[in-house]
């Protein structure tokens, strides 16, 4: 959610600045700006003109709308300055309130990702010292407070203003009087610092430096950077300087960019085999599986409690049914944005999972603190390294998926699930739940679902023409039963968070208590076929439905002759064992979601109103 960036060094920072929020379009946004330290012209006697040297420009929608701009102002040069993509939450879109933002003085420009959420106090106490404000949001009032604590000392005023500030954000400064410097703070929004050769940088995710730098520092909460060009020192929230180390990023650019797809979520979609063979086989030695990151007692706990938010919160779901099958424990899956304002029935024999692709995710990060505080025991499944929730949990496991830039997540959530599908084998191994003939046998089924993944790929050629068919839908429902009702979730945000069709996902069961008065003819139905043990009862439904005008297009294993006497149309997924079918039965699912948003031109990567890190409630 809202992306920035900022440059210092010896060349231009205006094309450096506008790459990076080009690579930083996927997060969502409604408008962009970049604010640059520009050289001060001689006047005729010699001496510096007067005014601010900083000048900045904006532009409401795309970054290509700012490059225009930027493009027409052949003198707005500078080696540092600061750039944001904004998502609206204070005020409307618009070029006033785009970032950056600048004092009133013309001293000082910032940018911000975040939420204020004592900005109209410190608003209004401004304004009674008669500072004027230009916009509508939270961000302004960080830089006209900062201007307003100047007394010649930057990182001082820039600490002083930020002791003030209530909420969450990652922040970046430059200042008129200090050329060449930027600072930077962060509380509960991501942040790191790209280190160069006599350049340096920050943004708030890596796509936005790797083409410049691979050296990185990941701040924490509470932290403050002083960037020039030659170094870059970090200091806690007393103002004393502290060593960090340097991370090695091991991706490159290329693991950024389209590789020759449209839209990024195809080739997300198409990188899955490849995501989960990269999830897996590191962690399978001799058919065992080894987390030698995870030290837990297993036998500690008498409950397993799981909450995320949206795409991951449905990976929950799925894996609550995958642990309580295997390990014989009560498991509970909730929404974060719940579990965060309840006063939830935990203590130190509870293991809490949460689940995040950024790790940055504020109704998640919340409600961990919530359930650390109880005393519970917090593993988390995070595909960011060094992101808030990998360093706030007791222990963490990394899905190693790769950069994943569609806002919708494809190979996010599947190798989420096929992680929490390891730990549970790994969990029941731990309480001898599992015979040692059925853990072997998992384990051998879970080597198999890459090469399972592409079969499902490979399968579903046809899928492009199924979503011709149907995309004139504007409502409809997924229907399924135990882990198929769990798949059905996330098959329907899919659809509608990219193609903006209303879509329901309901446990088939529950058809007959409501949802079948909204069964009309002509209205699609997808149904999930691939949980064979209650393939009798979805049949049943399927043909309700279909008694009343409705058509179906289902999902079923390869092979399901009988399907094809009850579906209009069905997408079919290699047999895989019951609990590990979710990872395999989503793939035509999201394929279907994505040739349907093609078909009704819909803004494939970057959905209306979405964003892919949701770092404010």
């Amino acid at each position: 959610m809202c992306g920035i960036t900022g440059y210092t060094g010896l060349n231009q920072a205006g094309p450096i600045l506008l790459e990076g929020l080009r690579r930083l379009e996927y997060r969502g946004y409604d408008s962009a700006g970049i604010a640059i330290q520009s050289e001060r012209k001689a006047d005729a006697d010699g001496s510096e003109s007067a005014g601010s040297s900083i000048k900045m420009l904006k532009a409401t929608g795309k970054v290509s709308h700012l490059v225009e701009k930027f493009e027409a102002e052949p003198d707005f040069k500078g080696v540092c300055g600061i750039g944001h993509t904004r998502w609206a939450t204070h005020g409307v879109p618009s070029d006033t309130n785009a970032h950056p933002h600048l004092s009133a003085d013309g001293k000082f420009a910032v940018v911000h990702n975040g939420i204020i959420e004592n900005f109209a106090e410190i608003r209004e106490e401004l304004q009674k010292y008669g500072i004027e404000f230009k916009s509508e949001t939270d961000t302004e009032v960080i830089v006209q407070l900062l201007a307003y604590n100047y007394k010649g000392n930057f990182k001082k005023a820039l600490m002083k203003t930020i002791a003030r500030l209530t909420g969450s954000y990652a922040i970046g400064v430059i200042s008129d009087e200090h050329p060449g410097t930027i600072f930077a703070a962060k509380q509960a929004s991501p942040l790191i610092i790209g280190i160069g050769i006599g350049e340096n940088y920050f943004a708030s995710d890596i796509t936005a430096l790797v083409s410049n730098t691979k050296n990185v520092i990941d701040l924490d909460d509470g932290e403050v950077a002083e960037i020039t060009p030659d170094e870059v020192k970090v200091f806690d929230h007393t103002g004393k300087e502290i060593e960090k180390p340097i991370r090695h990023i091991n991706w490159d650019i290329a693991s950024a960019e389209k590789s020759g797809y449209d839209h990024f979520m195809l080739k997300e979609i198409m990188e899955q085999p490849q995501a989960l063979k990269a999830t897996i086989e590191p962690r399978i030695k001799d058919e065992e599986i080894i987390f030698e990151e995870l030290n837990i007692d297993m036998k500690k706990f008498n409950r397993v409690h799981i909450t995320a938010c949206g795409s991951a919160y449905h990976a929950g779901c799925v894996g609550r049914g995958i642990i309580e099958s295997l390990c014989k424990i009560p498991v509970e899956a909730e929404v974060a944005s719940e579990l965060r304002y309840r006063d939830p029935v935990m203590d130190e024999k509870t293991l809490v999972i949460v689940i995040s692709q950024s790790g940055e995710t504020a109704d998640t990060i919340a409600a961990m603190k919530e359930c650390k505080y109880k005393g519970a025991t917090v593993l988390a499944i995070v595909n960011v390294v060094g992101s808030s929730i990998a360093k706030l949990a007791d222990y963490c496991l990394y899905t190693w998926a790769g950069p994943e830039i569609a806002v919708a997540t494809t190979k996010g959530y599947t190798t989420q699930v096929v992680l929490l599908a390891m730990f549970a084998v790994w969990a029941a191994g731990e309480l001898k739940t599992i015979s040692h003939g059925a853990y072997t046998t998992m384990v051998k089924d879970i080597m198999r679902l890459p090469e399972r993944a592409q079969r499902a790929l490979d399968l579903n050629s046809r899928v492009k023409k199924m979503a011709d068919k149907y995309n004139d839908n504007q409502s409809l429902f997924f229907i399924g039963r135990n882990m198929d009702y769990a798949v059905a979730l996330e098959g329907s945000l899919k659809l509608k968070e990219i193609s903006y069709l209303h879509s329901e996902a309901y446990a088939a069961g529950e058809l007959k208590h409501g949802t079948i008065a909204l069964i009309e003819p002509g209205r699609l139905v997808v149904a999930l076929c691939c949980y064979e043990k209650l393939l009798d009862k979805t049949i049943s439904n399927i043909q309700q439905v279909k008694a009343r005008g409705a058509r179906v297009l289902a999902v079923a294993h390869e092979g399901n002759r009988s399907i094809f006497a009850e579906a209009d149309d069905v997408l079919s997924v290699p047999v895989t064992d019951p609990l590990l079918v979710p990872v395999i039965e989503i793939i035509p699912l999201q394929l279907f979601a994505y040739y349907v948003a093609l078909k009704n031109g819909c803004d494939i990567d970057k959905p209306k109103n979405l964003a892919k890190s949701v770092t404010v409630e």
